[in-house]
């Protein structure tokens, strides 16, 4: 296997156990491994960009090729410019397949010589969005163990400043 430059995307809001297995076993697939946040001005995020890129950081530094870094745009375009040869992208359910299905087959048609890799989400996690987090957080729920505990910590931070 060519273990060139592979690009992570997603919104990493906040980041999850989920995504942190995934970067570690992505970490192992390629040269170097992008976690890349979007800017989506579309979204109100619980956490800054800032905020976000800091707590990755944070999270993956044991990792040497891992690499943090922000787009926004085509993805796939992104992925070009740092010259990336692979799209990692986490499946947790049959909902997530459709899905990327289709966005494997638009990037492909966008840009073919990007590939997509999509790798099942460790069973654990499989239940764990980040979209879920924030709402079992925020209705006072037990997220002990769906997060590092500095994210949940951060949570904690956050919602006290509501």
């Amino acid at each position: 296997m060519n273990k060139g430059i592979a690009v992570y995307p997603g919104s990493f809001d906040p980041p999850t156990n989920g995504h942190l297995d995934l970067i570690e076993r992505g970490s192992k697939m390629f040269e170097q491994l992008v976690v890349a946040i979007l800017r989506n001005s579309e979204k109100t995020p619980m956490f800054s960009l800032a905020e976000r890129l800091e707590m990755l950081r944070q999270l993956t530094a044991d990792w040497s090729n891992v690499r943090i870094d922000t787009f926004d745009g085509l993805m796939v375009e992104y992925a070009k410019s740092i010259d990336a040869m692979c799209v990692l992208r986490g499946i947790r359910a049959i909902s997530d397949y459709e899905y990327e299905l289709q966005m494997a087959l638009m990037n492909r048609r966008l840009r073919p010589d990007i590939e997509t890799v999509l790798m099942i989400a460790n069973e654990a996690y499989s239940f764990i969005s980040s979209r879920l987090v924030k709402e079992v957080y925020g209705l006072g729920g037990n997220i002990s163990g769906l997060v590092p505990p500095s994210v949940e910590a951060r949570m904690h931070d956050r919602m006290l400043k509501k």
